[in-house]
């Protein structure tokens, strides 16, 4: 049994190998699929947040403006993911792992994926239109999609500038909800996202670091720039503030709270376990020597993804 287990070990340590240093083959269709990171749409699922919290899903006109918003977002972000490896083609080829993505390794034409990335983006700024009043959503779209081209060509290399700008894609995913639907939102709504999409996003840069030595910068150029104790401090300080705000939000009776006009609101102040649980389970895992992002935990792992199902059924019995 010890044999066949070594044995077990040894062609799995093979075939991890040989998938880090081969490039998977992909027809033309399914690498420019792939180029457009479908993984990433998952984020948009934020654009539920504030009509979620509001009460109104229920409503037919809602769920329509929600999924325009949804649907424009991935077309946009999708698009800004094509200019992005198009831009860093060069620097991704000398990358151990980005030289995979299929637009470096030469898997689909670059006039395909130019022709690819101005019908997105018309796509997911000509969206909007079907719903009324779509100014407030075609901003945002564009100021997304201007943050992500100067983080793309410039921000991306300035430390803590960078974190906010990442950042900044979380937030305006979950204020585009609002606005599509026209709901208004409160002052601890923009406290929680705010922090939470700056946890995320400094939890992603701890796990980074805790993968390779300081002074290499690793795979980002501006990991060289932090320290583990620092993004520690940013990792408890953005933790604190979303869950104070968090806290202050469900509690609140004003109109400003989740407990405002709702008849069941222990459920609702319930919600600020899980939500405890899962960014000290978070914060544990990225700090860990074997840290995995928080976008990976969301995606991969059982415990978060069971603490999240407890918010959601807390907060959906309460608001509903």
């Amino acid at each position: 049994m010890t044999t066949l287990s070594r044995t077990r070990g040894y062609a799995r340590v093979a075939l991890e190998v040989v998938s880090a240093t081969s490039t998977p083959v992909r027809g033309a269709a399914r690498a420019l699929l792939s180029a457009m990171r479908p993984r990433q749409w998952v984020k948009n699922v934020l654009i539920l947040v504030a009509p979620g919290a509001a009460g109104d899903l229920g409503h037919g006109s809602i769920i329509g403006h929600v999924i325009v918003a949804l649907v424009a977002f991935c077309a946009v972000s999708s698009g800004s993911y094509l200019l992005n490896d198009l831009r860093d083609r060069e620097a991704d080829l000398r990358h151990p792992t980005k030289r995979h993505r299929a637009i470096a390794a030469g898997q689909v034409a670059t006039p395909i994926v130019v022709a690819a990335m101005i019908a997105l983006f018309v796509l997911g700024f000509a969206l909007p239109f079907a719903i009324s009043r779509p100014g407030g959503l075609l901003l945002i779209l564009g100021i997304y999609l201007a943050v992500s081209i100067l983080y793309s060509i410039w921000v991306k290399e300035i430390a803590v500038i960078e974190l906010a700008s990442v950042a900044s894609g979380f937030f305006l995913r979950a204020y585009a909800g609002a606005v599509a639907c026209h709901i208004y939102v409160s002052s601890w709504f923009l406290v929680v996202v705010s922090f939470g999409a700056f946890f995320i996003v400094v939890g992603k840069r701890s796990s980074e670091l805790a993968h390779v030595s300081a002074d290499s910068g690793g795979t980002r150029k501006v990991l060289s720039e932090y320290t583990p104790e620092f993004l520690h401090s940013a990792l408890t300080l953005s933790a604190t503030v979303a869950v104070t705000g968090y806290c202050l939000w469900a509690f609140d009776t004003s109109s400003s709270g989740l407990s405002s006009v709702r008849h069941h609101i222990v459920p609702i102040r319930l919600s600020v376990v899980p939500v405890v649980l899962a960014i000290l389970f978070v914060m544990r895992t990225s700090e860990s020597t074997e840290g995995q992002a928080p976008e990976d935990l969301i995606l991969k792992n059982h415990t978060v993804q069971l603490l999240l199902v407890v918010w959601a059924l807390l907060l959906g019995l309460g608001i509903y």
